[in-house]
């Protein structure tokens, strides 16, 4: 075999893993029973490195925060935004993959908390995908507000998570900037544009007739647009599929603005995508929810745009960076 297959290969023997808490929260979504924050450790890792910055506030709610490691640098180094999964109702920002590697490259690292669907339901916050996107966008906002005291370069921020932590960072990626430059709030003038993204098993769609077309058995992301039937209890969250998709039409301008696929245009970063499994379009998935298909969609869309991406699985052809963090450390420091 291969050296590059080799590595690929031992990347998808311990995907769950690499997305930190992601994929565990996902089911403990499906299960009802609670994340925990060593979801994400390997076999051999019992310990990760303190941050510089611990629970730093970005909003005022308790979820409004984030954790910053600094890569050592008399200069401003680049960024690592990190945004935790577990399909917005679960998750935690405690663990990041590969982090003493981006220290290493000279990358400093931020990992995020932020408000849950369920939490914005309970709230009557229409839609309830609106908080924990607004959120990530505020703390990538705050965290270039932090440029110059944490010596970070402004530019060179790149996303990543795994699940709905990859679909909130395509999100970022791919949407118009939201600075507003004439808010009296200096961190709301701050860019949201981002120089790169790899994501792990991400939905890259929001829309139901889409995703019924790409994987006939899908039943995901109701619960973004409140088709939940009880935000207390997270093993109802993807019980009203059906119901979502009868109501596209009068739901159309809330999936136009928050599936991600929505908003690629020419200018968009290079995007990384990996899976764990082989596309099978319009064919019944075992893993729906992060099923390839949601790959191979996008990356026509982005390439029909002129926009670098990346789509990685077991078999996939021409593959140049056999983890997200090869993808990442060298768009960032390249």
């Amino acid at each position: 075999m291969r050296p590059a297959m080799k590595r690929l290969s031992l990347v998808f023997a311990f995907l769950t893993v690499l997305c930190g808490n992601t994929f565990a929260a996902d089911l403990s979504a499906k299960s009802g029973v609670e994340a925990k924050s060593t979801a994400g450790i390997k076999p051999n890792q019992t310990t990760q490195t303190e941050p510089t910055l611990a629970n730093v506030a970005y909003g005022t709610h308790e979820r409004q925060v984030l954790d910053f490691w600094r890569a050592e640098s008399s200069r401003p180094v680049p960024v690592l935004f990190h945004i935790h999964g577990g399909g917005w109702v679960a998750g935690d920002k405690a663990r990041v993959a590969s982090l003493d590697r981006y220290l290493a490259a000279g990358i400093s690292v931020v990992s995020i908390n932020y408000r849950y669907v369920t939490q914005a339901m309970l709230a009557g916050v229409k839609p309830p995908v609106q908080w924990p996107l607004s959120d990530a966008a505020r703390a990538l906002q705050f965290v270039r507000s932090k440029a110059d005291e944490w010596k970070l370069d402004r530019q060179r921020i790149g996303a990543t998570g795994g699940s709905a932590g990859a679909c909130s960072s395509l999100w970022l990626a791919l949407h118009n900037d939201l600075a507003d430059p004439h808010s009296n709030d200096p961190v709301a003038r701050e860019s949201t544009r981002l120089w790169c993204a790899a994501v792990i098993g991400a939905q890259t769609s929001l829309d139901p007739q889409q995703l019924k077309e790409w994987t006939p058995n899908s039943r995901y992301g109701g619960h973004a647009f409140g088709f939940m039937p009880d935000p207390n209890d997270t093993k109802t969250r993807d019980t009203r599929f059906a119901e979502f998709l009868a109501a596209r039409e009068s739901i159309l301008p809330w999936i136009k603005e928050y599936s991600p696929y929505e908003h690629v245009t020419a200018d968009d970063p290079p995007i990384y995508l990996i899976y764990s499994a082989p596309p099978a379009l319009g064919q019944e998935q075992k893993d729906l929810t992060h099923t390839a298909n949601y790959g191979v969609k996008l990356q026509e869309r982005l390439r029909s745009a002129g926009v670098e991406c990346e789509l990685v699985y077991p078999g996939a052809p021409d593959v140049k960076h056999p983890k997200a963090e090869d993808f990442l450390i060298d768009k960032l420091t390249n």
